[in-house]
């Protein structure tokens, strides 16, 4: 949160108990130092009823809402690049894990923004920032009213709609193209893609099961998905998406 800068910081704190010598916590004190923040001390109780006794590892911090962007915004950004673009859209996902753990998934496969719906679905809460292990504070994310307006203004834009979905009549996501400029939907935990939305998409692709189990976590699901696209986009038919030449310099830390 603090490297990406996006939030306002209104209070940093840190439990009596923290080890001081870790390497995490030296490297916090570092960059709050850097930021012009004080960290303040705090009984370890005290952190436990902040946090409403979650894991919070003896560091907390009191900040601005989550940073949404407008979908506008990001459509224009998109349009206006020279390259393809990628983009995630979660179909109603209501548990706050899957969510983060996509937004982890698409921080890491250079996906350009996410698209979530008000209703019905879960918003970025501290239960999926938590979940992101931190992606969501550097990814962009708009919460809209319509999901499938946004799929028309990308198919507008000549950005391609693949649905991802269980069912036998869809396209092995191996044998669909998936190159140039893309948009995955990933439907909710338990009806998959809207009836609207998968007659919307230029494709409706699955991943073959093999064992007894009938389907995949949703997050896990966009994770494979999400890195087929980026398998077809830097090869002969795309131009890549993201960095062109690889991985993202400093991304271990």
């Amino acid at each position: 949160m603090l490297r990406a800068g996006r939030r306002t910081v209104k209070r940093l704190l840190m439990a009596d108990n923290v080890r001081r010598s870790a390497a995490m916590i030296v490297r916090l004190e570092k960059l709050a130092e850097k930021l012009s923040l004080k960290i303040e001390p705090m009984y370890l109780r005290d952190m436990d009823c902040l946090c409403h006794n979650g894991n919070h590892q003896g560091v907390a911090a009191e900040v601005s809402e989550y940073p949404y962007v407008d979908w506008h915004v990001m459509r224009e950004e998109a349009l206006a690049r020279k390259r393809p673009s990628l983009f995630l859209l979660a179909d109603h996902v209501q548990d706050p894990q899957n969510l983060g753990s996509m937004l982890r998934s698409a921080d890491v496969a250079g996906v350009d923004g996410v698209v979530i719906p008000e209703h019905r679905a879960t918003a970025v809460t501290p239960a999926v920032v938590r979940a992101s292990a931190g992606a969501a504070e550097h990814m962009q994310v708009a919460l809209v009213s319509n999901l499938s307006n946004v799929v028309r203004d990308l198919k507008e834009d000549n950005v391609r709609v693949a649905g991802l979905d269980g069912t036998s009549e869809a396209t092995l996501y191996h044998a669909a193209d998936l190159s140039g400029s893309l948009a995955l939907v990933v439907g909710g935990e338990d009806e998959g893609l809207s009836r609207l939305i998968h007659d919307l998409c230029d494709v409706v692709i699955r991943i073959p099961m093999y064992g007894r189990v009938g389907s995949l976590n949703a997050a896990v699901a966009a994770a494979i998905a999400l890195f087929e696209v980026r398998r077809q986009g830097i090869g002969e038919k795309g131009s890549g998406f993201g960095v062109q030449d690889g991985e993202r310099e400093g991304v271990r830390e």
